[in-house]
């Protein structure tokens, strides 16, 4: 077997670029998506828009397409969690 790549690709959930190039050519992955939901690569606090990109370039490479080829990533805003008492004001009064 060939040696390891161990480019971290995702930051912030600390996915490696063998991770991905296996994960894809084991399950047969197309897309940003899935590649997302097995490796949780994309996942974390910057949403995909650091290793996006990169995902989409290793899925390219692995499938022999152009990355104009692949199907577009979802994209969402990142969530931040807010404290219930902001939602459960009464509105013109403070506590």
């Amino acid at each position: 077997m060939g040696e390891k790549i161990n480019n971290i690709i995702c930051r912030c959930e600390e996915i490696t670029e063998q991770e991905i190039r296996d994960a894809v050519g084991k399950f047969d992955l197309k897309t940003v998506d899935e590649v997302k939901r097995l490796t949780r690569a994309g996942m974390g606090l910057c949403q995909g828009r650091t290793c996006g990109p990169l995902i989409e370039k290793i899925i390219a490479e692995e499938t022999d397409k152009k990355v104009s080829e692949l199907l577009p990533s979802s994209k969402r805003p990142p969530v931040r969690p807010i404290k219930i008492e902001f939602l459960a004001k009464e509105r013109g009064k403070e506590s």
